[in-house]
């Protein structure tokens, strides 16, 4: 191999390692942020709300961090630039949306489905989302399908069953199993248009501020129903690290970003998902949850989905 090529080939190589660690760190956030908006719900005994409160409070910290500085209104005026001009469509910049919808999904479900059966659907549909989009090039960067990406998201699926085979239960109505399913499909179309935001805004504090713009809005619509449904609640926490969902969230949010330019949708999911297993695992370790354990299967599943990111961010043989 001539020395050109293999500096080359070694350059990549660092490239997606590094995109894949910054979405394992954004991962591992995103336990945080579960662990946090989780007991939020519970003290209000509405997840729906409290996945409006993480948001709306990124939604607010990212405001902050925008618009008073130039370059955040810089890269607002390029984006809407880019809307009027028609470089980029309206339903590019509604990926924020599709985190919504996933949060949804959480409160609707998986009382009904059970943890495992929902934290499986959502994955599968998530790696053939990821592949599909990164094959047709949705995202900045077209990453084709290879033998090693194939089998990387093959054996990924099979891995988070495992790592979750104890909170497998009976379902009470798996055909719900739909709507994790269409959430999945959808985290990995998100974070394809989200890269396509970053390079036309050229900031990814704009392209964050956008997320929590849409997911916020179609939040308040579903609270809305809530409320009126359920009414309000009766009780708030006082403390308030149950309020950083939203600031762990604009870290998750900005690491998938800034990584799917690098290592494209489907290295960035399976990435996150092994930050959040791993992440899970320190949680349990450090801040175990009343009447959680750490089992066995739970570590081998871990390790195999970690197996599974390096299969896949294999390169391919020419």
């Amino acid at each position: 191999m001539p020395l050109a090529e293999a500096v080359t080939s070694r350059e990549a190589v660092r490239v997606r390692v590094v995109g894949a660690l910054v979405a394992f760190v954004g991962g591992a956030f995103l336990t945080v942020q579960g662990r946090l908006n989780g007991e939020l719900g519970h003290v209000f005994r509405d997840g729906f709300l409290a996945a409006l409160v993480s948001f709306g409070g990124g939604l607010l910290l990212m405001l902050l961090i925008v618009l008073p500085a130039r370059a955040g209104r810089a890269g607002l005026a390029r984006l809407r630039e880019a809307l009027r001009d028609g470089r980029i469509r309206w339903w590019q910049c509604v990926g924020g949306a599709c985190g919504a919808f996933f949060v949804s999904t959480q409160g609707l479900t998986v009382v009904a489905l059970g943890v495992a059966v929902f934290t499986v659907a959502a994955v599968a549909s998530q790696v053939v989302s990821s592949l599909l989009v990164d094959a047709a090039g949705l995202g900045p960067t077209r990453q084709p399908l290879t033998v090693p990406r194939v089998v990387g998201a093959v054996l990924a699926v099979p891995a988070v069953a495992v790592a979750v085979a104890e909170d497998f239960a009976s379902p009470s109505a798996l055909w719900l199993a739909v709507l994790p399913a269409v959430a999945g499909m959808g985290l990995g179309w998100q974070q394809a248009v989200n890269g396509l935001v970053r390079e036309t805004a050229g900031s990814t504090r704009v392209t964050a501020l956008v997320n929590f713009s849409t997911g916020t809005a179609v939040l308040l619509v579903v609270c809305a129903v809530d409320v009126v449904v359920r009414g309000f609640p009766t009780a708030a926490p006082s403390e308030p690290w149950f309020y950083a969902g939203g600031a762990l969230g604009i870290c998750t949010i900005g690491s998938a970003v800034l990584a799917v330019r690098w290592i494209g949708v489907l290295l960035v999911g399976l990435a996150q998902v092994a930050g959040q297993l791993v992440g899970a695992l320190a949680v349990d370790v450090i801040a175990p949850a009343a009447g959680t354990q750490l089992s066995a299967t739970t570590v081998v599943g871990t390790v195999l989905t970690l197996l599974a990111v390096a299969v896949a961010a294999l390169p391919s043989r020419r």
